[in-house]
């Protein structure tokens, strides 16, 4: 019996979670890598914006798998997000988990500007559109009935704390857009978040998700907290290390970063015991429940729109949900990061869980004898399903450390 050999090709050096999944695959024996311009090969360890999908899936008598989904920027770039969920029938409860938001183009990109009072329909209509208008209305509405006046603006495609600003004043918030000149989002900021003692601080959560050839949803078993080194302060909307928790503020501004948590980060297990001790409450019975609902309607939304199970190539892609909890324990979708980091102690086991459950199950490192179907089987049981969503492979609940949602 011949064990087969594979091949793939690493081409984002600067990604230390493929990096060490591309030693997880050579230190098996199985695998082999490849030049990074070779297209021979069986997976391709991609750069997330810079990927040929039109040359994948084309190579004779070769099965090509590759670590991104084609179209996953609908939920990964904020405005696209915030359009995604507006106007999405499936999101329809999103309000109860997603902030208000509204989509700003500078002037400058002379964009049509939605109407105040028919915004939705505008934008369903228009695949630009300035909510501009819509945003002040809201804003007006809110700060005359008391609801809270500060708001959050956002590059759409910033990263890293960049392109930000949080405001009371509307016109502030447009100007300050304007004057960048990238499309923006502005989000009614969570003014009652719920806070971490000691220190009084903020926090939000990442949770990392895979998604297989199969478009299976797993989640990572472990989470971390991102904490602010400083106290949260309402009153003083300038100091950015005591409202964004985003590490590179902390670290490079805040003269406290690591004194609560070593490198500002608290895992699960700390978590559950804080939440127990401090509030009485549970993370699987407050908080996790209302993360995997949240998980589960992004992705199946986006499903018929990415998915390659009848494509020539497949996909897998690894995601990071931001999530905030206010003081009632009520989580909130921030935003989604379609090639995130992760804290350096998961490194491992969190590859070693992408290699089985994303890599693995297409290239079987066995070959059985009684088998010669292809990995992407085409045959009528698989696809006899209900046309509205790609065919499952049965699979376990959990593999490794992912479990399946």
């Amino acid at each position: 019996m011949n064990v087969p050999m594979y091949t793939f090709v690493l081409r984002d050096d600067t990604s230390s979670i493929y990096a060490e999944v591309s030693k997880i695959l050579t230190a098996t024996g199985k695998w082999k890598r490849l030049k990074k311009d070779n297209p021979r090969f069986n997976l391709m360890l991609g750069e997330r914006n810079r990927l040929p999908f039109g040359r994948l899936g084309h190579e004779p008598g070769l099965t090509q798998l590759v670590n991104y989904y084609r179209g996953a920027d609908k939920l990964c770039r904020k405005a696209s997000l915030v359009k995604l969920i507006k106007t999405s029938p499936e999101l329809i409860d999103s309000s109860s988990w997603f902030p208000e938001a509204y989509i700003i183009y500078p002037t400058d990109f002379n964009t049509p500007v939605a109407p105040a009072k028919n915004g939705m329909s505008h934008m369903k209509s228009n695949p630009k559109t300035d909510e501009r208008e819509v945003f002040l209305a809201s804003y007006q509405c809110k700060k005359e009935s008391g609801e809270g006046s500060v708001w959050i603006a956002k590059s759409s495609a910033g990263a890293k704390g960049a392109g930000i600003m949080i405001s009371h004043d509307a016109n502030q918030l447009l100007e300050f857009i304007d004057n960048q000149g990238q499309v923006h989002i502005i989000q009614k900021y969570l003014e009652r978040p719920l806070l971490l003692e000691p220190g009084h601080r903020k926090f939000d959560i990442r949770s990392w998700v895979l998604v297989d050839h199969q478009y299976n949803i797993y989640l990572y078993r472990e989470g971390v907290l991102r904490t602010s080194s400083e106290p949260y302060n309402c009153t003083d909307l300038q100091d950015m290390t005591s409202h964004l928790t985003n590490h590179c503020i902390q670290k490079e501004h805040s003269t406290n970063y690591g004194r609560y948590e070593e490198g500002n980060e608290m895992f699960f297990d700390e978590f559950r015991h804080y939440l127990l001790k401090t509030h009485n409450v549970t993370l699987e019975a407050s908080i996790l429940p209302q993360i995997k609902q949240i998980i589960r309607g992004c992705l199946t939304c986006i499903e018929p729109a990415i998915s390659t199970k009848h494509l020539s190539y497949q996909s897998f892609q690894l995601f990071g949900f931001d999530f905030m909890v206010d003081e009632d324990f009520k989580v909130w979708l921030i935003e989604i990061n379609g090639a995130p980091a992760c804290a350096q102690k998961l490194y491992p086991e969190l590859c070693q869980g992408i290699v089985d459950v994303a890599i693995s199950t297409v290239f079987s490192l066995t070959v059985d004898p009684l088998s010669t179907s292809p990995p992407f089987s085409t045959s009528p049981s698989l696809s006899s399903t209900n046309c509205c969503s790609s065919p499952k492979l049965r699979a376990p609940h959990q593999i490794g450390p992912f479990f399946k949602l």
